[in-house]
Formats: C-alpha cells, sequence, structure tokens
C-alpha cells in the first residue's frame, strides 16, 4: 500500500456525500506521491525542488507512473509545480486502477460520488491497511486528510487555521522534506480555493446583470 491509496480509502471512508472536491482530492494525492518517492529513496528535496534519485522496482502502477514524469534536468520541479501538473486528473486516474483491480464498485447505492456513478470501496486488504493507519493516526496520514477537512483517527477532530485548511491535533511529522510537501499541498488547496471563490463571485455578477440587478 501506498499513502495515496490510503488517502484516497479514507476519503472514501470518511466523507459523505462527495464532501471532498474532486481537484482538491487530485493535489492531495499528488503530494502523497512525492512522500511515498521519498520513503523509496527515488527523490529527495533540494529546498522545494524534487530531484530525482535511483529509479526502483516500483509493484504499484500508479507510483511507477508518478516515478517515470519526474522532472530529471535541473533546476528540476518546485513540489508546488509538480503538484499543478501530476494532479490534473489524477484522482480518476487512482479510481480507474482500484476499479480495475476490483477494489472499489460503482453501486447504485450510498457512497461517495465522483463522476459517472458512485464509488464505494469493496472490502479487501488495503481497505483495512488504511483503516488502521487512519485509526492509530499516523501523522502523515493525516495531515494529509487534514488539508481536505477530513478529520478524525487517533488525532481527534482538529482545528481549523486562518485559511479554513483543517489542521489536525496529531503528532507533528519529524521529517522536513515532508513538512515541505504538506505545506506546499495546503497552499495549492487555499489556491485552488480562492480561484473557485473568485469564480463564484465573477459568476454571481455576470447573473445579476443578466437579471438587471
Amino acid at each position: 500500500m501506498t499513502t495515496s491509496r490510503d488517502l484516497l480509502f479514507v476519503s472514501l471512508d470518511q466523507v459523505s456525500g462527495g464532501a471532498v472536491e474532486q481537484g482538491d482530492l487530485s493535489l492531495a494525492l499528488a503530494g502523497a506521491e512525492v512522500i511515498d518517492l521519498l520513503g523509496v529513496e527515488a527523490v529527495a528535496l533540494d529546498g522545494d525542488r524534487i530531484v530525482p534519485g535511483h529509479v526502483p522496482s516500483l509493484p504499484d502502477p500508479l507510483l511507477d507512473r508518478a516515478a517515470s514524469s519526474l522532472v530529471r534536468d535541473a533546476p528540476y520541479e518546485s513540489v508546488g509545480d509538480w503538484l499543478w501538473r501530476r494532479g490534473r486528473g489524477l484522482l480518476a486516474a487512482y479510481l480507474a486502477v482500484l476499479e480495475a483491480e476490483g477494489k472499489l464498485a460503482r453501486r447504485h447505492r450510498r457512497g461517495v460520488r465522483f463522476g459517472a456513478g458512485r464509488i464505494v470501496p469493496e472490502d479487501s486488504p488495503d481497505r483495512s491497511d488504511a483503516a488502521s493507519r487512519w485509526a492509530s493516526g499516523e501523522p502523515v496520514l493525516v495531515g494529509l486528510a487534514a488539508a481536505l477537512g477530513i478529520r478524525g483517527g487517533d488525532g481527534g477532530e482538529g482545528e481549523e487555521d486562518e485559511e479554513g485548511v483543517g489542521v489536525a491535533d496529531s503528532p507533528g511529522v519529524d521529517d522536513d522534506a515532508v513538512d515541505t510537501v504538506l505545506a506546499a499541498v495546503h497552499e495549492a488547496l487555499t489556491r485552488l480555493e480562492a480561484v473557485r471563490l473568485r469564480r463564484s463571485v465573477e459568476q454571481a455578477a455576470f447573473d445579476n446583470i443578466w437579471r438587471g440587478e
């Protein structure tokens, strides 16, 4: 299992009604991939730049795809730029792979809606492992989930920072590189929410013009 897969299972199991925006989850999944690549020493961070390392044999096809898409020429790519590039449509890629593996299903019953149909997780060892990691309050998973507004696990309900982004009351991550990635995810999600708000305001103003208000 990878952090990105765990995060997806947590989002499906802990959130009802599709409360997590698809774009938000795609950005967080891209951040989780960097953390997983750091864990297998496929990358290192130089400041906020992702420096490719050796290319290990990665059994997970999604993480292998992430490693293959790294920018390998200096000055390399910032974590923020990676999130926006790699995150484009990433949720759909994860859903397709996990559905093909039989770990997710589209059913006509209550579940989280992502695109056409309702996606629900099937019972599997991967889902159980993700639930155990979540229940233990593992800081990296809790930190990524908190950025999406998902609270729980052993980290408590958490609180919100000044931008309204969830911050879990869980032990800090004792790794500067991982902290850099988590901070980049928070920043990207804040920027995305600002874009949504601006578009909403612009649309409301446009609607008012047509109504003659």
